[in-house]
């Protein structure tokens, strides 16, 4: 099963190498939605930050450059996926579905903060997988 999350917050720091993202359970089933932190690049933490401020680059980023290829291949983001945690490393993948035939779904293997930029840029879902947000927020 997958849970829906959204992008709580970025924390991009000034005067270290550490960037984080903290993801946040939309609708908890009950009690305090669940959250948990990502460690990002700093590029992939200024193109979240942008997206979000509204600044729209005078050329393409990555993610812009990402998205375009994306749609001229006929395709469209449907979501991103967080679906695996192992040794301390998140995987995701970008969900892609046909323009011209919506049975034709994709999944590309994607890194966290790549998914999630992409995510943010093109505005849809990010999900967990659930057996990853049981891992990272199991109680010690």
């Amino acid at each position: 099963m997958q849970i829906q999350m959204e992008l709580a917050r970025i924390l991009i720091s000034e005067t270290e190498d550490t960037h984080y993202l903290e993801l946040r359970e939309v609708e908890p089933a009950s009690g305090e939605p669940r959250k948990f932190p990502i460690l990002i690049g700093f590029n992939e933490a200024a193109a979240i930050e942008r997206r979000l401020m509204g600044q729209v680059p005078p050329r393409p980023q990555t993610h812009e450059l990402l998205a375009s290829v994306v749609e001229e291949l006929g395709y469209e983001l449907e979501r991103v996926e967080i679906s695996d945690l192992s040794d301390h490393t998140f995987f995701a993948k970008l969900h892609l579905r046909s323009i011209s035939d919506e049975n034709d779904v994709r999944e590309v293997d994607s890194r966290p903060s790549d998914a999630i930029a992409l995510g943010v840029a093109n505005s849809v879902p990010i999900y967990v997988a659930e057996a990853v947000l049981d891992e990272v927020c199991r109680t010690p």
